[in-house]
Order: C-alpha cells, then sequence, then structure tokens
C-alpha cells in the first residue's frame, strides 16, 4: 500500500501525528494502538517491509483461542507511528486519543516472509509484548470478495487464556501506564 493514503488523509499542522518521513532501519516491531475515536477500538500494527500494516480490532485482541477477532486492515501507517500516545484533534480523520495498549516484536511462524502469507490471506507470527505473548494468526475471511476483513486468532500455546478478556483485566497503557482519560486530559 504505501503512505500515500495515510499521509492524503491528515493535516499535519493540525495533527501531532508523524508524517512518515524518517527512513528507519527495517525491524519487527509491533504495537496495539487503543483508540478512542467515535468508536472504541484497538489498532493492530505490524510493522512489515518499511511500514506498519495495520488493521482496526473493533473488540480488541484476545487470548482466548475460541475467539476469532474481526480485523479490518486499513492502511498502512509509517514506523514511526509505533510511539505515537496523545490526542488527534477534533475535525482531524481519527480525532480522538490514541494510547499504546501494547508493543514488543514479533516472530514470523511458518512463511518466513510475511509479505507473501499477506498476499495470500493469511499470516502467523510469535509476539513478544508485556501483554500479548504467544502465537497468533491473521487470516483473510474473502467474505463477497472483501480484501479488508480478516481474523485474528490467537493460537493453543502456554500464553493462551480461556475465558480472558486482556482489554479489560489490562486497560491501561504499557508505555506510560495512564488510563485512555489521563492521556486525553494531558493532550
Amino acid at each position: 500500500m504505501g503512505l500515500e493514503e495515510y499521509q492524503k488523509k491528515r493535516n499535519f499542522s493540525k495533527t501531532p501525528e508523524p508524517k512518515g518521513t524518517e527512513k528507519l532501519e527495517p525491524g519487527n516491531s509491533f504495537v496495539v494502538q487503543k483508540h478512542k475515536a467515535k468508536r472504541l477500538h484497538y489498532d493492530f500494527r505490524l510493522e512489515i517491509d518499511g511500514v506498519l500494516k495495520s488493521w482496526a480490532i473493533p473488540k480488541g485482541p484476545s487470548l482466548d483461542p475460541a475467539e476469532r477477532r474481526l480485523a479490518v486492515q486499513v492502511e498502512d501507517h509509517p514506523v514511526e507511528y509505533k510511539n505515537f500516545e496523545g490526542v488527534i484533534p477534533p475535525g482531524e480523520y481519527g480525532a480522538g486519543t490514541v494510547m499504546i495498549w501494547d508493543f514488543g516484536t514479533y516472530e514470523p511462524l511458518g512463511e518466513k516472509n510475511l509479505s507473501d502469507g499477506l498476499k495470500k490471506g493469511e499470516i502467523r507470527f510469535w509476539l513478544n509484548g508485556k501483554k500479548l505473548k504467544g502465537g497468533f494468526t491473521l487470516v483473510l475471511t474473502r467474505y463477497r470478495g472483501n480484501r479488508k476483513n480478516w481474523l485474528l486468532i490467537k493460537e493453543k500455546d502456554e500464553y493462551a487464556r480461556k475465558g480472558s478478556n486482556i482489554t479489560e483485566e489490562q486497560p491501561n497503557s504499557a508505555y506510560s501506564g495512564k488510563s485512555i482519560e489521563e492521556i486525553a486530559i494531558l493532550k
């Protein structure tokens, strides 16, 4: 996708979000950002091919392998976005409070090139986060030809927890320790 769509949607003289102009060394980072916009949701981002491939997860991630969470693919974000915690001003795209709910690194499982897996509609990876750990799969649903709807599924491993609601159990930022309300006040 690239960053064209991301940059087109934003007025960088008004929003504190990063432009995406820094050239960074390739990495394998991930971030989950709790985003209180029109509706509360979680943005799941994996660093792939020099950008953060991004999915909006309405209910947030789960540690329960029985829970399949809808993950709607959205525009790529710059890698610098993984460090963004703050407030997007009213009137701007995505207006609301953004919290770094979890962050860390990932390792591919199975298909070593996640770009190829994305094209095929399935990627598996191991998360080493502050809150999310272990194996996860993102699989494309292909419902009615839609290529944006994926499912995020926790794999059965030592970090799986049946019946767990990790987003309620650990609601605050893994980066600052603040609640979404505290971040909104600090704008």
